[in-house]
C-alpha cells in the first residue's frame, strides 16, 4: 500500500495533473454561449478534453482532481456570475463524465475499454445534468438569481422556441431540447478529441515517470535508499500540493467576499 501511495504521489504525476488542470481551467474561462440554439447561460467550453485525457492517462482519481482544480482556477480568474450554482453544476457533471470513464478504462485498458468508458461517462453526465437541473439547479437558480420570477428563465427560452414555452412547460422544453442535447454535444466533442491522442500522452507520461524516478543501485541497501528518497519526494510533493490547493481555495474566498 505504501509503495502504491508513493507512486501515485510522484512528482511526475502531480506535475502532469497540475498541467492538465491549468489547461482545463483556462479553457473553462473561455466558455461561450450559442444563443442561436441554447439559452445564454448554457456556455460551451472545451475543458472536458484535458480532464478526460488526464483521466485516461493518470486514472479516475487524478481526473476528479483535475475537474475540481479547474473550477477553482476559473473562480479565481473570472469569479462566479451564478452565485456558484453554475460552477457546482459544472463540477458534478464533469465528475460524472470523467470518473466512470476512468474507472472502466482502468480495468479494461484497450480501445474497446476506452469506448465503453467514454460511453458510460457520457450517459452518466447527461443523465445527471437533466436530473440535477430538474430537482436542484433550476429551482435554486430561480430563487437566488431571479427571486422566484420565472420571466428571467422563460423569456430566453421563448426567444428560441416560441410562445409555447411557459412556466408550466418550461422543464419540458429546457430539459429535453436544451440541457440534454447541449451536454451530449459537450461530451461528444471531448470524446472525439480524446480518442486519437490519449494513448500517446499515456506513453509520454510513463517515460517521464521512469526518467525522474530515483534509480536504485544493485543490492538491498541501494533499494532501501531509493525507497527513502522516493518517500521523501512524495511527502514534499503532497505538502506543496496541499499548500497550493489551500491558496487556490483562499483566493476563491477572497475574490468572493471582496467583490
Amino acid at each position: 500500500m505504501e509503495k502504491k501511495n508513493q507512486q501515485f504521489f510522484s512528482a511526475t504525476r502531480i506535475a502532469v495533473i497540475a498541467m492538465f488542470a491549468a489547461v482545463a481551467g483556462v479553457l473553462y474561462v473561455f466558455g461561450f454561449s450559442m444563443n442561436f440554439a441554447f439559452p445564454f447561460w448554457l456556455q460551451l467550453n472545451f475543458s472536458d478534453i484535458p480532464a478526460l485525457i488526464g483521466t485516461f492517462a493518470l486514472g479516475p482519481v487524478s481526473g476528479g482532481i483535475i475537474v475540481f482544480v479547474k473550477i477553482l482556477i476559473k473562480l479565481i480568474i473570472s469569479g462566479t456570475s451564478t452565485y456558484f450554482v453554475g460552477d457546482f453544476a459544472d463540477l458534478i457533471i464533469g465528475l460524472a463524465f470523467v470518473v466512470p470513464a476512468g474507472l472502466i478504462y482502468k480495468k479494461h485498458r484497450s480501445f474497446k475499454g476506452a469506448l465503453v468508458g467514454m460511453a458510460a461517462g457520457t450517459v452518466c453526465s447527461v443523465a445527471l445534468s437533466v436530473i440535477a437541473n430538474w430537482l436542484v439547479l433550476v429551482p435554486v437558480y430561480l430563487q437566488i438569481y431571479f427571486s422566484g420570477d420565472w420571466s428571467g428563465l422563460v423569456g430566453p427560452m421563448q426567444a428560441l422556441f416560441g410562445s409555447g414555452v411557459t412556466e408550466e412547460t418550461f422543464y419540458t422544453y429546457y430539459l429535453w431540447i436544451s440541457v440534454l442535447p447541449f451536454n451530449l454535444m459537450r461530451c461528444l466533442i471531448a470524446v472525439l478529441v480524446t480518442l486519437p491522442v490519449y494513448k500517446r500522452i499515456s506513453v509520454l507520461i510513463n517515460r517521464m515517470n521512469e526518467r525522474f524516478m530515483p534509480k536504485a543501485p544493485a543490492g538491498g541497501e541501494g533499494e532501501a535508499v531509493a525507497a527513502a528518497v522516493s518517500k521523501k519526494r512524495a511527502v514534499i510533493t503532497v505538502a506543496v500540493c496541499a499548500g497550493v490547493l489551500l491558496l487556490l481555495i483562499g483566493g476563491v474566498l477572497l475574490r468572493y467576499f471582496l467583490s
